[in-house]
């Protein structure tokens, strides 16, 4: 079962949360994990006045994203920072880029996650992960997000990102905050249970596309 993580990330919040999804995604039996980063669109005068390049050259390792990774994956986690309440225009041109994908089914019947990060606590989250399904549900995907059984999404104790529609984290102002435990617990939940989904369903994928097609 090929399980495929495609993210963006400016500062590290959703590289750091894309790390602990892969980790809950390894913890069930034959899942193959693989890390993307999607294409980057600004250039390196931009990202180091942004303060953001040296940050970004160390998780230069993972390797770019491509359209065929998404075809030849069984599920796929997009991460995405928020963006007024919308993804990135990196995630954005990407996902624009797979036309031909949408044109031929290839990712009809697989299963689609998302995850996001902003600088506030109310600063968009949930819009980000609801606006990002209306593509995936364009592609036919089957979407999931972070159920309550969850428990870390109801605590009131600390300001903390997650929702029923994915993990998130709050990364400050000026990027200052890292992702708390608990949303990495969140995004080690949402690994493990889309994993856990697709395991049940990637078998049986061709058969409901061919019951489907009759």
């Amino acid at each position: 079962m090929k399980f495929l993580i495609a993210y963006y990330s400016l500062y590290g919040h959703i590289y750091r949360m894309a790390e602990a999804i892969a980790e809950g995604a390894r913890e069930v039996d034959g899942t193959e994990v693989e890390l993307r980063r999607v294409p980057e669109t600004l250039s390196e005068e931009i990202l180091e006045k942004m303060k953001a390049l040296e940050i970004q050259k160390s998780f230069a390792h993972i390797p770019i994203c491509t359209v065929d990774d998404l075809a030849a994956a069984d599920a796929v986690i997009f991460g995405t920072p928020t963006r007024f309440g919308n993804m990135c225009g990196q995630m954005r041109q990407f996902l624009d880029a797979t036309g031909g994908l949408w044109a031929k089914g290839a990712l009809v019947g697989k299963v689609g996650s998302v995850f996001t990060s902003s600088s506030t606590q109310h600063g968009g989250q949930e819009s980000t992960i609801l606006n990002f399904h209306t593509t995936l549900l364009h592609h036919g995907m089957i979407i999931a997000g972070l159920p309550y059984l969850f428990k870390g999404q109801t605590r009131i104790d600390e300001i903390t990102g997650g929702s029923p529609y994915g993990s998130s984290t709050i990364a400050g102002g000026s990027g200052e905050r890292m992702p708390s435990e608990n949303e990495l617990s969140a995004a080690r939940f949402q690994g493990k249970y889309v994993a856990m989904i697709t395991s049940k369903l990637a078998t049986h994928r061709k058969e409901i596309i061919d019951a489907l097609q009759e």
